[in-house]
């Protein structure tokens, strides 16, 4: 199972600025990052997104992660886009990924309680169903809590075992449990610079911060489904399409430092990405196997 969106990884990336400063990191020579690809199935064509909410979200909650899911693949919103931002998957070999939202399952009476494990999230997004290319994606609100949640991780993916196999992936809500961690740069960080926090898009911390890590954890499902796609590092913990490329969301980012995206003048707002119904998103950097570079749409 793949940790994406690392909070651990976050940390380091800031307190590591922190101890050394912007002038001395400018110093260090990058190296090149390469996601090694381990000539695995990847999920291409048509992929069919299921949702099981678990726990209570808002009409208004569910509408803007739908509405992100839907974007992801409508060429009709305007410059720079979320379908734009999608359509590098296209590189990682044989071609597009075209995302479809599939069935939308209601769990608000907390079924398996408040505090769920590994094996309750492959159980509930079992309940997605299979539908050949395909991914269920787990999404637990504010009030539930998840084992390694804000401790190790702010999301997952990864894939049943057996003679049905399918991929799975899960975000939880943090706007109560560890926004500084999980829904940064939305919410001050709990360590690091700690530079003004930037204006939720879509006006809700926890769930615009759900998006961050919804980008991220289905990027990885597409391009790294069955853990033998694209990633550098150790199978177990791999850097992936967006978890390589973790708190960088525009052009002169750095740790501790979103870069410079786009600002709604009359709310505020920060986002990078238009979607469909007018929504706009913070959408986080993806690694180009082109450029073999985290790739930002501003």
């Amino acid at each position: 199972m793949a940790s994406n969106y690392s909070s651990d990884t976050l940390l380091f990336l800031l307190c590591s600025f922190s101890f050394f400063g912007a002038s001395m990191a400018a110093l260090v020579q990058e190296q090149p990052l390469v996601l090694k690809y381990h000539n695995g199935a990847l999920l291409k064509g048509t992929v069919t997104v299921s949702l099981i909410w678990y726990g209570k979200f808002t009409p208004i909650q569910r509408s803007i992660i739908v509405d992100f899911l839907q974007s992801l693949s409508s060429p009709k919103s305007p410059s720079p886009s979320a379908a734009s931002w999608w359509k590098t998957t296209e590189k990682y070999e044989t071609g597009a990924s075209t995302l479809i939202l599939g069935k939308q399952i209601l769990d608000e009476n907390y079924s398996l309680g408040k505090s769920l494990k590994n094996s309750h999230i492959v159980y509930l997004a079992a309940k997605g169903g299979y539908t050949g290319r395909s991914v269920n994606l787990v999404l637990t609100a504010k009030d539930v809590f998840v084992e390694g949640f804000c401790m190790s991780r702010c999301g997952t993916h990864g894939s049943s075992r057996g003679k049905i196999r399918f991929a799975y992936a899960w975000v939880g809500n943090s706007e109560t449990q560890c926004p500084g961690q999980c829904a940064w740069p939305f919410h001050q960080p709990i360590y690091g610079p700690q530079t003004p926090p930037l204006v939720a898009p879509n006006g809700d911390v926890g769930v615009d911060g759900m998006i961050i890590n919804v980008a991220t954890v289905l990027a990885g499902t597409i391009t790294n489904p069955f853990n033998n796609g694209y990633f550098q590092g150790p199978a177990t913990a791999p850097l992936e399409a967006v978890s390589a490329c973790t708190g960088m969301f525009g052009s002169g980012s750095y740790p501790g430092y979103p870069g410079q995206v786009l600002v709604d003048k009359s709310t505020g707002a920060s986002y990078n990405a238009h979607g469909v119904h007018g929504r706009r998103f913070l959408l986080p950097a993806m690694w180009d196997p082109t450029k073999s570079a985290c790739s930002t749409l501003v």
